[in-house]
């Protein structure tokens, strides 16, 4: 009922629709979906590599990489997402002026995830992964919290920086 109202009212104004990220805002900002989305990255180029070296490749096999291919490409688009929103949203003045780089980082990061999503290319997303970090430990950094390295516990078991989140 209430919606037939509504509806009835927006057929008669034609009101705006506004759409948002999360603009409220929450404040509840973490760079762990960008690490993870890296991780994931590399270990779709390992699985693509193992395919590719195949000498006969089968048509199951062709789907598979067209399958990986397209994981890897929302991937990185997840990598830019998580990232631009960090830094347009949560980065202001005093955390840009204790980190005065910040910017050049974040555009670095925008241009290696476009490379490792053209790119069939392990260390792409390496190289992608590194940058992430350092902009996770930038980020904790001006949350005041400690940060730690650590082998991440499954494939390809590379490095991330974690908040120290015990004290």
């Amino acid at each position: 009922m209430i919606f037939k109202i509504f509806k009835t009212l927006d057929a008669i104004f034609q009101f705006e629709c506004a759409k948002a990220h999360c603009d409220i805002p929450c404040k509840i900002y973490d760079p762990i979906e960008a690490q993870i989305a890296c991780l994931t990255m590399v270990r779709l180029n390992d699985i693509l590599a193992e395919l590719m070296a195949n000498t006969s490749v089968s048509a199951g096999d062709q789907a598979q990489i067209s399958r990986l291919i397209a994981q890897k490409e929302e991937h990185g688009l997840k990598v830019k997402e998580a990232i631009r929103v960090i830094w347009g949203d949560y980065f202001k003045q005093p955390q840009i002026e204790a980190h005065p780089d910040i910017h050049e980082i974040v555009h670095g990061i925008m241009l290696l995830a476009s490379k490792a999503k053209q790119n069939v290319d392990r260390q792409a997303s390496v190289d992608l992964l590194d940058s992430v970090n350092q902009f996770a430990d930038i980020f904790w950094k001006t949350k005041n919290v400690a940060t730690h390295r650590a082998t991440c516990p499954y494939p390809p078991n590379l490095e991330l920086v974690y908040p120290d989140l015990k004290n």
